[in-house]
């Protein structure tokens, strides 16, 4: 094993949707296409200085961060720090997949940031760390920690896009691996003693289906090999490149779930309830549990995440950010000191 399969990165995806130029391009390049360009897929809240200050704090172990943007970058941000390495679109996409405003392209692409380790934990900029972790939370070894859930596509009318591409992941997997196979091959890891209860009902019921439905994917910081995704595009590059090719995301997409999932279903993963140290978190006006969660600190990360416009947004941001002020008060490296 080389130096750089023993260490482990973070990649973090960002985009400041309140750039009035960033909002005049994409609503351009968005204009009359049948697309989902709600405000929540683009808008900041601020979150990327807190998940930093989380890193510092609380993962120290982290090698380096990629910070991956369209170009622009926080006034705040520090990009002299050296454990900081801030990537650019063209800097790993190819050209005629640019402009991008569709995460699950920039999404296909994550194993060719230049300088990344094998292994590496992918955050979005609405995941935070708010207590210490160690590198055994992710990987063992050479093997992910995560969980195996089997689930049908929910269709979801009021976001029909992400149901259509959870069922293309699940095509895609079902090119490669038999579900019953599947599943007597990795009985422990379908059945592993620590998962909640409803996902060994899920996995049960599943039985009554030959073929793959579809998979239960914990919304949150996500363990990799960049050697995954390597494998999947020897594969299947016809399919990722289609998806690298849609500028704005498309019914047509696979995302990164796939990536995932088709490391679980190799088998190659520690079994484990992630929901222990994780959860999720949907902004909204009433946001107590939330921030009882960060002033408790009662999971090690959380996923705040945009998903409706009839929460008073600015209102719940200033709220969040207080609790989160408080919990992470100091600057980190990855901001100038001034």
């Amino acid at each position: 094993m080389n130096e750089n399969e023993k260490t482990i990165d973070i990649v973090i995806t960002w985009v400041d949707g309140n750039d009035p130029d960033f909002i005049r391009r994409k609503n351009e390049y968005l204009k009359d296409r049948d697309t989902d360009i709600r405000d929540e897929r683009y808008r900041d809240s601020g979150s990327l200085k807190y998940l930093l200050r989380g890193i510092e704090n609380y993962a120290p172990w982290v090698r380096k961060v990629h910070l991956v943007t369209e170009g622009h970058l926080p006034k705040w941000l520090n990009t002299g720090y050296e454990k900081l390495n801030v990537v650019k679109h063209e800097d790993f996409m190819p050209a005629e997949t640019l402009p991008t405003f569709n995460s699950n392209a920039i999404e296909m692409y994550l194993h060719k940031i230049p300088d990344l380790s094998e292994r590496f934990i992918y955050f979005n900029d609405d995941m935070l760390i708010i207590k210490e972790v160690k590198e055994s939370d992710f990987f063992v070894g050479n093997k992910p920690k995560d969980m195996l859930a089997l689930q049908p596509v929910v269709a979801n009318p009021v976001n029909p896009v992400m149901s259509n591409i959870f069922l293309n992941n699940a095509i895609v997997i079902s090119r490669h691996f038999d579900k019953e196979e599947n599943i007597k091959k990795n009985k422990s890891k379908y059945y592993h003693v620590g998962y909640p209860l409803k996902y060994f009902i899920y996995n049960f019921l599943e039985n009554a289906f030959p073929l793959y439905t579809s998979f239960y994917t914990v919304h949150g910081p996500a363990p990799f090999l960049k050697s995954t995704f390597e494998e999947v595009w020897k594969k299947e590059h016809d399919t990722l490149y289609a998806t690298a090719n849609n500028h704005v995301r498309s019914k047509d997409d696979v995302s990164q779930y796939l990536f995932r999932e088709w490391e679980k279903q190799k088998g190659n993963f520690i079994p484990v309830n992630l929901h222990k140290d994780f959860a999720y978190f949907e902004i909204g006006d009433d946001n107590r549990k939330l921030i009882s969660c960060i002033k408790g600190k009662k999971k090690k990360m959380i996923c705040i995440n945009d998903t409706s416009n009839d929460a008073d947004f600015d209102k719940a941001v200033r709220e969040i950010n207080e609790a989160l002020d408080k919990d992470l008060p100091g600057k980190s490296r990855y901001e100038i000191n001034e």
